[in-house]
């Protein structure tokens, strides 16, 4: 299989990570992936180097890194950086912990809006609706 992962062409790449072609040409357009270069009268091959990148990308999108973090850790990816691949790392969880405190106030603030929907019997208007109108969040 090593064989198979040294010779794929971006099409096989793209297949082997379950991107498309096009998202792989978008991170070498941004430095995230080396483009190999083409052999005369050939097509250019990618081997476990690329394979590991960008499978490093994709485990780096999922964690909430957007691509310009990405890039950031990938010049920190020498083994010699784990201080500041850290600081951006606590960063990030800041980042995520702030966003989390928004959804439990935006599951509060619907929580309270379903029971007043819920509530509310007769020919009256939806205090949901309303309070998009009046922008209560």
């Amino acid at each position: 299989m090593s064989d198979k992962m040294d010779s794929l062409t971006i099409g096989g790449l793209a297949k082997a990570a379950n991107v498309s072609v096009e998202t792989i040409r978008y991170y070498q357009r941004r430095g995230l992936i080396p483009e190999p270069q083409r052999p005369p009268g050939g097509i250019r091959r990618y081997g476990a180097t690329e394979t590991d990148r960008l499978m490093f990308v994709k485990t780096a999108q999922q964690l909430g890194f957007s691509l310009s973090e990405i890039g950031d850790l990938l010049h920190l990816d020498d083994g010699a950086h784990c201080q500041e691949a850290s600081v951006l790392a606590e960063r990030k969880l800041h980042d995520v912990r702030v966003k989390i405190d928004k959804l439990k106030q935006i599951e509060a603030v619907l929580s309270d809006l379903v029971d007043q929907c819920c509530a509310q019997e007769g020919n009256i208007s939806c205090p949901l609706i309303a309070s998009l109108h009046k922008g209560v969040v």
